[in-house]
């Protein structure tokens, strides 16, 4: 039984004058705890990247980057073929470019955590979850990576001990292996199915899989993702149902092993 947890959310997913979601980033940046923000490859510019910085100083968010493959086309949802260097770097390039904005900003990185394909490829490639993780830790070795339980990912973290977040999505399926069932656009949810559904984790460290197993999950951190259909609707219900039930909504819980 929880009674806190991190809320957060990927921020700044728009290009130029194109809007991801329903646009309303300002509104679920008040409801969360810590966000994720797009860095260029696969959504936000820099004008975007400034206003997301500043959006969350205003309302005490933590701030992370949200690197991607090179896929502006495809969301960062499509697989790109890239060694585990390339990626690496452009990891660190999109990195650097969301912490020029934080410096001028006075704010300060709060932790790392790769979008769509890229966070799948990472939780399942051991050598890109070495080689970025390796990176990482030289870069910045307080810098938390956000990852999912029981992946490749994780399990690099703990072996270089190298600090991580554990993550559960409340809009999201899972399938028989406790692993994220990946899709190019999310299916609509209603508020009261993701609200109950991360209750239930948080209450029973469980979660039903897309077959109606009941699996075990463990986390720090609930992620709804801004560009699923109706999310400030599903961040709302969330928070006020896990409120109502005595957890807490605040910054995550930081492992190093």
């Amino acid at each position: 039984m929880k009674t806190e947890i991190d809320l957060n959310s990927d921020m700044g997913e728009c290009f130029g004058p194109w809007v991801i979601g329903d646009g309303v980033d300002d509104a679920i940046m008040k409801l969360i705890s810590s966000c994720n923000i797009a860095a260029g490859f696969h959504a936000s510019d820099p004008n975007i990247m400034r206003h997301s910085v500043q959006n969350a100083l205003e309302q005490g968010v933590q701030i992370g980057v949200h690197p991607s493959f090179r896929d502006l086309v495809g969301f960062g949802r499509r697989h790109i073929v890239a060694n585990s260097v390339e990626l690496t770097n452009d990891c660190l390039y999109q990195m650097g470019a969301l912490q020029a904005f934080l410096h001028l900003l006075g704010g300060r990185l709060h932790h790392f955590k790769p979008h769509g394909s890229l966070y799948i490829h990472a939780s399942k490639d051991r050598a890109f979850s070495y080689e970025l993780i390796n990176t990482l830790h030289a870069y910045d070795p307080n810098l938390p990576i956000y990852c999912m339980e029981n992946t490749e990912t994780h399990a690099v973290a703990k072996e270089l001990k190298h600090p991580f977040v554990r993550e559960f999505y409340g809009d999201r399926d899972y399938g028989d292996d406790g692993q994220l069932v990946m899709v190019r656009r999310a299916r609509a949810y209603t508020p009261e199915e993701v609200a109950q559904k991360v209750l239930q984790a948080c209450q029973q460290g469980s979660v039903e899989s897309v077959s109606g197993k009941v699996i075990p999950v463990d986390f720090d951190s609930v992620c709804i993702h801004s560009d699923t259909p109706g999310a400030l609707a599903l961040i709302q219900a969330t928070k006020e149902l896990l409120e109502e039930n005595g957890i807490k909504i605040q910054k995550p819980k930081i492992h190093k092993d």
